[in-house]
């Protein structure tokens, strides 16, 4: 089953796009070539552009207490664990607190080394880090595995709490959903929203073996979703036949 998301509202979308880097990133780091460091740093960059926004921060803590809030009034109630309830109240705190504690924007610490700000300068450039240009940057590069993965890990460091929050507020939210089954007729599948209530995400999963690839619009009202297959030359192509597909909204 291939897994597809369609983010409800700007918040998700950024988040989604973050974790998207960071997941990225913790694989370029666990590698060995001078190649996979320098997307590595790369990537680095791109965490600090997208979450260079300035209400990025303020919105995470917000989105915390809200979920803090939400689990208390769970208290009391005996169809909830309060060993499980307690275990994720706690988890939220310390991102609470990890997020809260970090000065300014995530990545601000980062800013201050000339040496990482120079490479960010010319790393959009093409053919811009090349030996000539940066040599510095190319001699970090002939340095030792270990010592390349130490200098990473560091400067990952100062993104550690925001990426912690990330990851727990979107397990909070796809855990919010339930998934369910239904069948697009003709390769196009419609459903209206309740009213009153806020989705933040959608979830399609498709049979990867199906080679469909769901085109997802929708708003606070409907959810429309029609599902495409490649051609030879990789265009998309509306799918005309009855399909499964797996969907979940999660508020």
């Amino acid at each position: 089953m291939i897994l597809y998301e369609y983010p409800f509202n700007e918040s998700i979308r950024t988040m989604l796009r973050l974790e998207h880097l960071f997941d990225r990133l913790a694989v370029l780091v666990l590698r060995e070539s001078p190649i996979d460091h320098h997307y590595a740093l790369a990537t680095i960059f791109e965490v600090m552009d997208v979450a260079s926004r300035a209400d990025l921060k303020s919105d995470l803590l917000k989105e915390l207490e809200r979920h803090k809030a939400q689990f208390a009034h769970y208290r009391g109630n005996p169809a909830i664990s309060e060993a499980a309830l307690d275990d994720v109240i706690g988890r939220i705190d310390v991102a609470f607190h990890a997020l809260n504690a970090l000065p300014g924007k995530a990545g601000q610490a980062l800013t201050t080394n000339e040496w990482l700000m120079g490479i960010r300068s010319r790393i959009s450039i093409p053919g811009g880090t090349c030996e000539f240009d940066l040599p510095g940057y190319y001699a970090w590069q002939h340095e030792d595995v270990a010592q390349r993965q130490a200098d990473l890990q560091r400067w990952i460091s100062t993104l550690t709490p925001l990426a912690d929050a990330l990851t727990l507020l979107l397990a909070l939210l796809r855990e919010s959903g339930h998934p369910h089954m239904v069948v697009a007729s003709g390769g196009q599948y419609q459903q209206s929203l309740p009213a009153g209530r806020s989705f933040h995400l959608l979830r399609v999963r498709l049979p990867a073996e199906q080679r469909l690839v769901p085109e997802i619009s929708g708003h606070r009202l409907m959810v429309s979703i029609r599902l495409m297959r490649a051609d030879a030359e990789g265009r998309l192509r509306p799918a005309t036949e009855d399909a499964s597909l797996e969907l979940t909204l999660c508020s």
